[in-house]
C-alpha cells in the first residue's frame, strides 16, 4: 500500500512540509481490519494511533443495562484512537469496531511520543488534532442538549452522509441518542417534506 493518502493528510494541515510529512509517514505501518473486527476492545489499553485510509468504523460503549451505545463514527481520512486510553495509558471504556473491511496506517504510543519530541512540526500537528477533537466533542455534547433529534439527524446526514450507507440504523439511532423507532419516524416525516 502506498502511503500517499497519509502523507497528504499531514501536508494538508499546512503545519507540516511535504518532506517532513513523508518522514513521519515512514514510521507508520500498514494494517487491515476485517468487517466487524474490533480495533480496540474495552478494558484494553489503546496503543495504536490509526489513520483510516479505507472503510468505516464506529466507537461504542455499553450503558448500565448492557445496551450498545455508539459514541462515534470514523470515515476515510480520520484518525482512529481512544484518546483518554491512548494518552493516559488507562483501560478503555469504549470499543472500536470496523463496520466494513478497513485499511490504514498506524503508529504505536511509544513511536508517536518519540516523533512528538523530535519533530516540532508533528508536535504542532498533534496539538491541532487534539484541539479539533475537543471542539468536536464539545459541539456534540451541546447538540444533545440544545438540538432536537431531527436537527441532530440532519447535521449527521449533511456532514457524514456515507455513514448511512455503512452503519446499521440502530447504531445511528444510538449515536443520535434516540430509539430506532424515533429514527424511522424522523426519516419518514422528512421524506414526506421533500
Amino acid at each position: 500500500m502506498s502511503k500517499k493518502a497519509l502523507v497528504a493528510y499531514f501536508e494538508n494541515t499546512k503545519l507540516i512540509s511535504l518532506q517532513t510529512a513523508a518522514e513521519i509517514a515512514s514510521h507508520f505501518q500498514s494494517k487491515s481490519i476485517a468487517k466487524n473486527e474490533l480495533q480496540l476492545a474495552e478494558k484494553g489499553i489503546c496503543d495504536e494511533y490509526l489513520f483510516l485510509e479505507k472503510g468505516f468504523m464506529r466507537a461504542f460503549a455499553y450503558d448500565t443495562e448492557g445496551n450498545e451505545v455508539t459514541t462515534g463514527f470514523y470515515s476515510p481520512g480520520a484518525v482512529v484512537f481512544e484518546v483518554a486510553s491512548f494518552f493516559n495509558r488507562t483501560k478503555s471504556q469504549e470499543n472500536i469496531q470496523a463496520l466494513t473491511d478497513c485499511s490504514g496506517y498506524y503508529i504505536s504510543y511509544k513511536q508517536l511520543n518519540t516523533l512528538f519530541h523530535t519533530v516540532p512540526q508533528f508536535r504542532e500537528f498533534g496539538r491541532s488534532i487534539l484541539v479539533k477533537g475537543f471542539s468536536g466533542l464539545k459541539t456534540r455534547m451541546l447538540s444533545m442538549i440544545t438540538e432536537t433529534a431531527e436537527e441532530r439527524y440532519l447535521f449527521l446526514l449533511k456532514t457524514n452522509p456515507e455513514i448511512f450507507q455503512h452503519a446499521p440504523l440502530k447504531n445511528i439511532a444510538s449515536y443520535l441518542g434516540i430509539t430506532d423507532t424515533s429514527l424511522s419516524r424522523i426519516r419518514k416525516e422528512l421524506s414526506k417534506k421533500q
